[in-house]
């Protein structure tokens, strides 16, 4: 008998807005405005569904609606508002984006947009264990910051140490001048030479960029990594590191390549370009490992409000 009830329960419009199918709660509201006015049998209406399910196109459409009043107020057995409902974290990760600390700075960037979206009155309302949204919100996100501070943490430690190490071999490479300098004056040897002007601004700005990465990700490492720097902070640190560590590797090779332009030149003229072709090797294979995870960073970062079909690269 309980679970006929359930099941009565659970009306299309319910099941639509908890599944995120946005054509039929609009076909359903069209034809039957009072469908509204429908709960499950934990007292949640179609909004509170749609919140707690992350279901952000569903969500957007009923606030856009302007729905009765009542519908923003309403509260489930249990004392949850929407905020409440927007808050809590299930066990399983509601965004299809990779890494612990994306999935938080999502979870952060929806409960602000469900907060933005419902009357100011629901902020500070208590539900029936005497909590509000933002106690339940950080309850329930302990063991995803945690994971997140744990990812980023590994991330920024294998990161630095590639930073490191280019930064010592730009430093050891720009002290080092080819071909040698004049006795007479002391100015390099091959100064007019436009491949000796490219290897000096490569190699500068290679140790530049590579000690400005391992400045970021050394941030992320000493960072206290709370809560609220998950939403910007850590992962635009991340972001500008990786930018950094990319760019500096590609400073490295042209000036490396610029660097033995002068032999190759004169002696391995036909074995330069495959020469240059093996040496983009590296860039290449750290390209097709990291973008991925660079577009995830740039997208998660950039978008303000998250969305469930977001489709990710398999790492």
């Amino acid at each position: 008998m309980d679970t006929q009830v359930l099941a009565r329960r659970e009306t299309p419009i319910l099941v639509a807005a908890k599944m995120g199918i946005l054509e039929m709660v609009q076909k359903i509201l069209d034809k039957f405005p009072v469908a509204i006015q429908d709960m499950d049998s934990s007292g949640k209406n179609v909004l509170m569904l749609a919140a707690e399910n992350r279901q952000t196109t569903v969500f957007d459409y009923l606030v856009e609606k302007k729905l009765p009043e009542f519908v923003f107020h309403q509260l489930d057995d249990q004392g949850n508002s929407i905020l409440h409902l927007a808050a809590m974290l299930e066990e399983l990760l509601p965004w299809r984006i990779p890494g612990a600390a994306l999935q938080m700075q999502w979870e952060i960037k929806w409960y602000k947009h469900v907060k933005h979206s419902v009357p100011p009155l629901c902020f500070a309302h208590n539900n029936a264990k005497g909590e509000t949204p933002r106690k339940i919100f950080e309850q329930t996100h302990q063991k995803l910051v945690k994971d997140g501070t744990d990812w980023l943490i590994k991330t920024s430690e294998s990161c630095s140490v590639i930073a490191a190490l280019i930064a010592t071999v730009a430093f050891a490479s720009s002290a080092t001048v080819p071909g040698g300098l004049k006795e007479e004056t002391g100015y390099p040897v091959l100064e007019n030479h436009p491949a000796f002007h490219v290897f000096s601004i490569t190699s500068l700005v290679a140790l530049t960029l590579a000690v400005t990465a391992l400045v970021f990700f050394l941030s992320i490492i000493t960072s206290r990594c709370q809560e609220r720097d998950f939403k910007l902070t850590l992962p635009r640190m991340l972001l500008l590191g990786l930018t950094s560590l990319f760019a500096s590797i590609v400073a490295m090779l042209i000036s490396f390549c610029a660097g033995h332009t002068f032999i190759l030149i004169d002696k391995l003229r036909f074995a330069a370009i495959p020469i240059y072709a093996v040496a983009c090797i590296p860039v290449a294979f750290f390209a097709l490992v990291q973008l991925p995870l660079y577009f995830d960073l740039l997208w998660a970062t950039l978008i303000k409000v998250p969305l469930r079909s977001y489709k990710v690269f398999n790492h």
